[in-house]
């Protein structure tokens, strides 16, 4: 049975190989390596990767999807496929033979940037994370300071992991073609983060708070956090705008908020 992209599960199937030669080449699997892959759907990675590490964890919404992977990649090696969603799977749970997990997948556009900040959560058990996504979510991820494309998303993700961008994908190598450009990109978990793991939801919902509303200045942005005084104090200008602050500018007025509350 001819299995139809379903809408509602964000469903875009990568069929190009020589796209997925070149994914496989960059993640370069290794036996003995923990590989969990999101979003199997039709296993056109999902086959390369057993091939390549004899094993591999998969996460799958679409139960329709489970017997047909199953039944073309039982020659390959060991699949375990999880019928679950991934936007509230718990990613330790597959970390627990100390192995380091490393993840791989085309991750649904509408779901992409609730799940990063899921995965986020598991960081101290993932070695490192290869994703296809909408190419403007890639931007925002690795975007610096001043640009437009800067925000929450690229201050948390760059604040927990190394980004970057590795290369482009044209909507047709997928079925059904996006009408999107997709990027892949690397994420590595980095070792020490310039806050303890005690701070970082505190700090997250300060930073949404201060990207709330991208024309208005710090000083009305965070008015009920932190002060204008307290701001120039840290030599922060209080008329300047949240994305053209860094990441150390914006724990610094998080430390301030705290001490002023």
């Amino acid at each position: 049975m001819i299995h139809r992209p379903r809408k509602r599960f964000g469903q875009n199937f990568l069929h190009d190989q020589s796209v997925i030669e070149r994914i496989l080449v960059h993640v370069d699997p290794q036996p003995g390596q923990h590989l969990v892959e999101i979003g199997p759907g039709q296993g056109a990675l999902t086959r390369g990767l057993l091939q390549r590490a004899g094993e591999l964890d998969a996460i799958e919404l679409d139960r329709d999807l489970l017997e047909p992977l199953r039944h073309k990649c039982a020659p390959l090696g060991t699949l375990r496929l999880h019928s679950a969603d991934a936007l509230t799977f718990d990613f330790r749970s597959l970390a627990d033979d100390g192995r380091p997990l490393r993840l791989v997948g085309n991750l649904p556009y509408n779901i992409s940037t609730p799940l990063l900040f899921h995965l986020l959560e598991h960081a101290d058990v993932i070695d490192d994370m290869h994703f296809m996504l909408q190419k403007e979510v890639v931007d925002r991820m690795a975007a610096t300071p001043g640009t437009k494309a800067y925000g929450r998303l690229s201050v948390m993700l760059q604040l927990m992991c190394e980004v970057t961008p590795l290369f482009d994908i044209g909507p047709a190598s997928f079925d059904p073609p996006p009408k999107v450009v997709s990027s892949v990109v690397r994420l590595r978990p980095l070792a020490h983060i310039r806050l303890d793991s005690a701070e970082i939801a505190a700090f997250g919902a300060f930073v949404a708070r201060a990207f709330a509303h991208r024309r208005k200045t710090l000083r009305n942005n965070l008015k009920e956090l932190v002060d204008a005084d307290r701001i120039s104090a840290l030599g922060i200008d209080p008329g300047c705008r949240s994305e053209t602050l860094s990441i150390d500018d914006l724990i610094r007025l998080h430390q301030a908020a705290g001490r002023q509350g």
